[in-house]
Parts: C-alpha cells; structure tokens; sequence
C-alpha cells in the first residue's frame, strides 16, 4: 500500500515538474496543464521545437499522440 501511495506522489511531482518545464519554455499554463500528464507527449522534443522557433501549440499539434482525441 506505501508503495502504491509512494508512486502516486512521485508521478503528481513528476507531472508538476513537466508542466513548469513547458511553461518555462513558453507555454500558456493551460496548454502545460493539459500536456504535462500525458505521457504520449515527449517533453524534451515539445522543448526542442520551441526553441528552434516552432509556437508551442504547433509543437503540441506536431506532437499530438496518435489516438488523441483531439490535438491542441
């Protein structure tokens, strides 16, 4: 049970620490919120293209998990 508990922790710290990555890349706070828990997205790609001057929605299209239901 500690370590069902445990792993839900780590994985809300981890989400956390992605939505901030993205928002310090330039991602509104919504878009970082609704990227960061799915991990279909790669966070150090998303980055990648932003800093080589992709918006950070088109990144997110660009990137959109295949079974997305819709892309951002």
């Amino acid at each position: 049970m500690k370590i069902e508990l445990a792993g839900r922790r780590d994985s809300a710290d981890v989400v956390e620490w992605r939505r901030d990555q993205l928002v310090r890349a330039g991602f509104s706070f919504l878009l970082a919120a609704r990227i960061a828990p799915d991990w279909g997205y790669d966070l150090h790609v998303l980055i990648e293209l932003t800093e080589r001057g992709c918006t950070p929605e088109l990144a997110a299209r660009i990137l959109a998990p295949i079974d997305a239901p819709e892309a951002a």
